[in-house]
C-alpha cells in the first residue's frame, strides 16, 4: 500500500504495533517455510536475495524480505505504535485515529491487517481436560509440548505440517481432518502456483459454491511435497474425522473422514486433468507424469475410522488446534461492516467513505490474501484514494494551478 501511495505522491504513514512482519517472527512455529516458491511468493519489485527462486523461504527470511522491501521503497513506517480506535470526525471530513503514542487525524484509513488476527479454538474440550491445549500460532516445536500423544485438529497446511513434524520427533499423533483442497505440489515439472496462474485460477473472482472457507493442504517443508493423507497414515499418523464433541474425557469425531479424503482427491485429480489439457492445447514439451494420477489404497483408519477417543486412555497430553483465525476490527469504530461483522467492501473499498481494506480472502480474486495478490489489490485501492483526493482538492489551494473563487494562488 505504501509503495503505491508513494508512487502517486500521496503523503501517508504506516503504523505497526510491533516490528515489521512480527507475526512471521514470533507467532509461527520454528520450522515454518512459505507454502509457495520464492519466485512466486514475493512482490514484483524485489526478489529474495538469499533464497533460490524454486526454494521455499523460511519464516525469518520472509520477515527479512518485508524489512528489505520497506527500506527499498522508503516506507514511512512507525513501529511500536498500536492503533486503539478509529472514529469518523463529527461535522468535517476524515477520522480521528487514537494510538498508543497519541492521536492522529487522517482523511483516509486503510486497514491492512488482513484476516488472520485472532486465533480461533472451538469451545469443544474444556480447560484441564488435557495438560496442554494451544493454537497453532502458539506452537513452536515438539520440545515445547509435554511427553505423550498429541492430537492435531485441522487438516490444512498448518495442521498437516505440525502433525508431520511431531510424528518425526517420535510422538504418537492423531490428525483430525475436515474438508480440504490438496493440490499437487509439483506436476509435470511445474509448481502448483504456476499451474494456478496459467490456468487463470488465481484470478478467479468468486470462490466455487461451498468453498469460501475450505482450507488448502499444501507444504513447502523439506523442499516441498504434495500432501497425501494416505502417506501420512502409512507413516504412522492416525487420521480421524472432524472433531465434533467432548463428554467426560471422550472426544468424538464426525463419520466424515472418508468423504473429506475423497473430495480432496477429486480436487487434486481435477487440477491434474486441467493441467494435462493445457499442455496438449498449447503444445508444451513437459514430461508426462501418469503415476501422479494413481491414488493408493485407503488405509484402515479411513475405511474403518475411529469415531471416539478416550483422551487419557490414549495418553493424549496435548491438543494443537490448527483451526484458523478470525478477524478483529474492534478498533475500527466506523460503519464499514455488514450484519455479520464482516468488512462490507468491494475490491477493498468499504461502505464507509474513506475506509479501505487490504489482504482479505477473495477481496478481488483468489490470490488476494497472498503476498503477490495484496500488491495488486493495493494498487487498485491507491488509485481509488488518489482519485478521491483529486475530487476533494477541486477548487482549493491543494489543487495545483487553481484557487477558490475570490482567492489567488
Amino acid at each position: 500500500m505504501s509503495e503505491h501511495l508513494g508512487a502517486h505522491g500521496v503523503p501517508h504513514i504506516v503504523l505497526e504495533r510491533h516490528r515489521i512482519a512480527e507475526r512471521w517472527r514470533s507467532e509461527r512455529w520454528d520450522s515454518l517455510v512459505a507454502n509457495g516458491p520464492a519466485w512466486h511468493d514475493r512482490f514484483p519489485g524485489l526478489e529474495f536475495s538469499d533464497v533460490d527462486p524454486d526454494a521455499f523461504a523460511s519464516k525469518e527470511q520472509v520477515a527479512d524480505y518485508f524489512v528489505a522491501y520497506a527500506e527499498k521503497i522508503g516506507a514511512p513506517i512507525r513501529c511500536g505504535v498500536e492503533v486503539t480506535s478509529v472514529r469518523r470526525h463529527a461535522g468535517r471530513p476524515g477520522f480521528r485515529v487514537e494510538t498508543s503514542e497519541g492521536a492522529i487525524d487522517a482523511r483516509f484509513v486503510v486497514a491492512a491487517t488482513g484476516p488472520f488476527q485472532r486465533p480461533v479454538i472451538p469451545p469443544i474440550v474444556p480447560d484441564g481436560a488435557v495438560p496442554v491445549q494451544i493454537h497453532s500460532s502458539g506452537y513452536r516445536n515438539p520440545e515445547q509440548l509435554p511427553e505423550g500423544t498429541v492430537l492435531v485438529v485441522g487438516g490444512g497446511s498448518s495442521g498437516v505440517q505440525i502433525a508431520d513434524e511431531l510424528r518425526r520427533s517420535g510422538r504418537r499423533v492423531f490428525l483430525s481432518v475436515g474438508p480440504h483442497d490438496r493440490p499437487a505440489r509439483e506436476y509435470r515439472g511445474r509448481d502448483f502456483c504456476w499451474w494456478l496462474g496459467v490456468l487463470g485460477r488465481w484470478d478467479a473472482e468468486t470462490p466455487p459454491r461451498g468453498a469460501e472457507h475450505v482450507t488448502i493442504a499444501v507444504s513447502g517443508a523439506r523442499g516441498g511435497h504434495t500432501v497425501d493423507f494416505r502417506a501420512l497414515a502409512v507413516e504412522g499418523i492416525e487420521l480421524v474425522g472432524l472433531t465434533s464433541s467432548y463428554d467426560d474425557g471422550v472426544l468424538r469425531f464426525a463419520p466424515d473422514l472418508a468423504t473429506n479424503i475423497a473430495l480432496g482427491d477429486a480436487k487434486y485429480l481435477e487440477l491434474l486433468r486441467a493441467a494435462d489439457e493445457y499442455v496438449e492445447r498449447n503444445g508444451l514439451d513437459l514430461p508426462e507424469e501418469p503415476q501422479a494420477h494413481v491414488l493408493g489404497p485407503d488405509p484402515e483408519c479411513v475405511t474403518d475410522p475411529r469415531l471416539e477417543l478416550d483422551l487419557a486412555g490414549a495418553g493424549v497430553t496435548s491438543i494443537v488446534w490448527a483451526t484458523g483465525f478470525a478477524t478483529d476490527y474492534g478498533w475500527l469504530e466506523v460503519d464499514a461492516f455488514d450484519e455479520n461483522g464482516r468488512p462490507d467492501q468491494r475490491r477493498g473499498v468499504s461502505s464507509e467513505p474513506g475506509v479501505y481494506f487490504l489482504g482479505l480472502p477473495w477481496q478481488s480474486r483468489r490470490g488476494s490474501s497472498f503476498i503477490w495478490g495484496v500488491w495488486h489489490d493495493a494498487r487498485y485501492v491507491a488509485d481509488h484514494i488518489t482519485t478521491q483526493r483529486a475530487y476533494l482538492a477541486y477548487g482549493t489551494t491543494d489543487r495545483p494551478g487553481t484557487a477558490p473563487a475570490g482567492r489567488k494562488n
